[in-house]
């Protein structure tokens, strides 16, 4: 069991929350939840052990493990993935190999009757003790396991780390913290740099693998099937529900109507009774109930209602000129890059007005081919696009093309145009830039900022067909709604690329599955296509059984 107790931060004369505590036991796979800002990375710092409360403390048992995998890492260079990997066992193995040069001294040494033979013994035998009550597995087995279920492939195994991407060496960390069999995985965003079969792999462990959890994700597909308690942290303190998130959003809601009609209760008590003080302050006969009330009202305890942000703001894309009837046509298309086949004879089309999907593993092609259709690489066969294609394309890099010297509010303010003009800082809140945020100079912005900055420009600019390229990455769950619901009222084309199955839920209505140099095309939503997948894993299994 691992206690929070008293927890307090505070900085720049500002509290980030007060005196909070709960406990963690095993088998609590726990979401935190609450706004940008409230305080929920920083909490999981505190428990990580990376962060030191003002006041409080978190409270473990002498031998419990915490692993946290934070947003952003980068894991060392100079082993292959296996070897990284493997370091989740280096205090295993370091422990076997002092045992062996323990060992090798008793047996070289002829000073049996002194001290520090004695004491060599005594030392050797604590610590086999130690390694020997380790339960005994095979570590390469296990390596192998996990590094498999997050996406790499056996060829990637003997590769250098420094031959892959920030996203790729977060699945390193993350394979390193699943091997140790914490007591408490921390983890801050997990599925931003995972596929969907990662994803869901990754929730089958969590499940069923883990012992404690604590989590940070605007996935809400993910938060829904993993935990099973949620923890929101909110105006300087926490609501602990012992439900997942979809049943805390409903108590949620409960929770606020109450303290709204309470709030709205004490408001009209402390009106009655300062209508009373203002009327009798002056009459000798009511001194006494004068200064008793005003008494009550000096000690009255306020009642807060939680922050709510109510602006229903509805995102509505500009309109473009129509396109021809297939938008994007491709022929026998292929693509390599030096002896490396990417994906081989491809062949789809697109209808105007439809709203695909390119689902499938990383590696697989999907960027690839985005890249293809907006002619930024070269590539075999045919690719037409329609008669008054006009597009838009949000790429994993794009917030690198935004002007540096401009502000938030003037990159929004360029691009705007009719009714939308008047509603900009509407629009900038809804993505989470408010107050002084809208003044910054995007070259003082972090990367997730920049994204979330290039998403709104984009979602201004007149086009006919809409290619998004990982869109939800750095995005809440607020926003991704917001964003979901302009999307599925464009009346364009649009192609998205992604692994958040909430987000497509309903968005789309076709697939194009990327996987073993193919391209397959899939009618349906994504739970039927992922249902479809299941069942077809299931009997490829009973085929290699039989």
């Amino acid at each position: 069991m691992i206690s929070a107790d008293g927890l307090t931060v505070e900085f720049g004369g500002t509290t980030l929350f007060q005196d909070i505590s709960f406990v963690i036991n095993e088998k609590d796979r726990i979401a935190l939840m609450g706004k940008n800002g409230a305080g929920k990375s920083t909490l999981l710092k505190i428990i990580a052990g990376e962060k030191t409360p003002n006041r409080g403390r978190i409270s473990a048992p002498a031998d419990a493990v915490i692993a946290y995998l934070p947003q952003h890492l980068m894991t060392e260079d100079g082993r292959t993935v296996f070897e990284e990997a493997s370091q989740a066992f280096a205090h295993i193995f370091e422990m076997r190999q002092a045992i062996e040069s323990l060992n090798s001294q008793l047996t070289t040494r002829t000073d049996y009757e002194s001290d520090s033979y004695y004491q060599l013994i005594e030392e050797v035998s604590t610590l086999s003790e130690k390694f020997y009550s380790i339960e005994e597995i095979n570590y390469d087995a296990e390596v192998e396991k996990i590094l498999k279920g997050l996406g790499f492939e056996r060829s990637d195994f003997t590769r250098p780390t420094s031959e892959f991407s920030g996203g790729w060496r977060m699945r390193i960390e993350l394979a390193k913290i699943l091997l140790k069999n914490p007591d408490l995985i921390l983890l801050d965003e997990p599925t931003n740099h995972l596929d969907i079969e990662s994803v869901q792999w990754l929730e089958d462990f969590l499940v069923n693998s883990s012992k404690a959890v604590i989590l940070i994700s605007h996935d809400r597909a993910f938060v829904d099937n993993v935990t099973n308690r949620t923890v929101e942290v909110t105006m300087g303190r926490i609501y602990d529900y012992k439900v997942n998130f979809s049943q805390y959003q409903i108590l949620r809601a409960e929770r606020r109507i109450h303290q709204q009609k309470a709030f709205d209760e004490q408001k009209k008590m402390i009106a009655d009774n300062q209508d009373f003080i203002d009327r009798f302050k002056g009459t000798y006969s009511k001194t006494n109930q004068v200064q008793s009330r005003v008494r009550m009202l000096e000690k009255l305890e306020m009642v807060e209602v939680d922050e709510e942000d109510r602006s229903a703001l509805k995102l509505r894309f500009p309109a473009s000129p129509r396109s021809g009837n297939y938008p994007v046509i491709l022929n026998e298309v292929s693509k390599s890059y030096g002896e490396h086949l990417v994906f081989k004879n491809a062949s789809l089309t697109i209808e105007r007005g439809e709203k695909v999907a390119f689902v499938g593993r990383n590696g697989e092609g999907k960027s690839t081919l985005v890249k293809a259709i907006m002619n930024e690489i070269d590539f075999e066969g045919t690719l037409q696009l329609g008669h008054n294609v006009m597009i838009g394309y949000f790429a994993q890099n794009q917030a690198s093309l935004l002007s540096e010297e401009l502000s938030v509010f003037q990159t929004i303010d360029d691009v705007a145009v009719g009714d939308i003009r008047t509603k900009i800082k509407d629009l900038l809140g809804a993505f989470m830039f408010s107050g002084d945020d809208i003044d910054k100079k995007v070259k003082v912005l972090s990367g997730g900022e920049r994204t979330r900055l290039s998403m709104i420009k984009l979602l201004l600019e007149p086009v006919n067909l809409l290619i998004l390229d990982e869109p939800t990455n750095h995005l809440d769950m607020k926003t991704k709604d917001i964003m979901k619901e302009a999307l599925k009222a464009f009346d364009g084309t649009l192609i998205v690329v992604s692994h958040d199955r909430d987000f497509l839920d309903g968005l789309i209505h076709k697939i194009y599955e990327f996987g073993q140099q193919r391209i397959k095309e899939h009618l349906g939503d994504i739970y039927s296509f992922l249902a479809k997948k299941k069942m077809d894993n299931l009997r490829e299994i009973e085929r290699k059984l039989l």
